[in-house]
């Protein structure tokens, strides 16, 4: 595989080891052949940049979304147990509400029936008649 063929004048060259790519002044790229006669170099070139593209672009994205993902999964139950919290503290105020008004109609119904006792004197005695 050390052969370099020429489709121009249709030699084979023994490669040029000290360069990566074949000098012009040897063979153009488009007429340079690699190794078998059918490996275009700037096919080669081009599918080579292709693949380690795909290669950088998934690494990349699978890095940000790795990223992504751990971020999210340990934001995520401070975020639900805030909200946990926030709506326990909105239930625990309704329930207080609700038992103030209820207090304020029991008294209602006790001053109404006359069983509403001083708060001053929670203790006087029951008079019989």
């Amino acid at each position: 595989l050390q052969c370099l063929w020429c489709y121009t004048n249709n030699t084979c060259i023994d490669y040029p080891v000290r360069n990566l790519l074949p000098p012009s002044s040897l063979c153009s790229l488009s007429n340079a052949r690699w190794g078998v006669c059918w490996i275009n170099f700037e096919a080669l070139i081009i599918a080579i940049a292709v693949v380690v593209g795909l290669i950088l672009v998934s690494v990349a994205v699978c890095c940000c979304y790795c990223c992504y993902c751990r971020r999210r999964s340990r934001s995520r139950p401070d975020e639900e147990e805030e909200q946990l919290a926030r709506k326990r503290e909105e239930r625990r105020l309704q329930s207080l509400q609700r038992k103030h008004e209820r207090k304020l109609k029991h008294d209602e119904i006790r001053k109404k029936y006359g069983l509403l006792q001083d708060s001053d004197n929670p203790y006087s005695r029951f008079e019989n008649e």
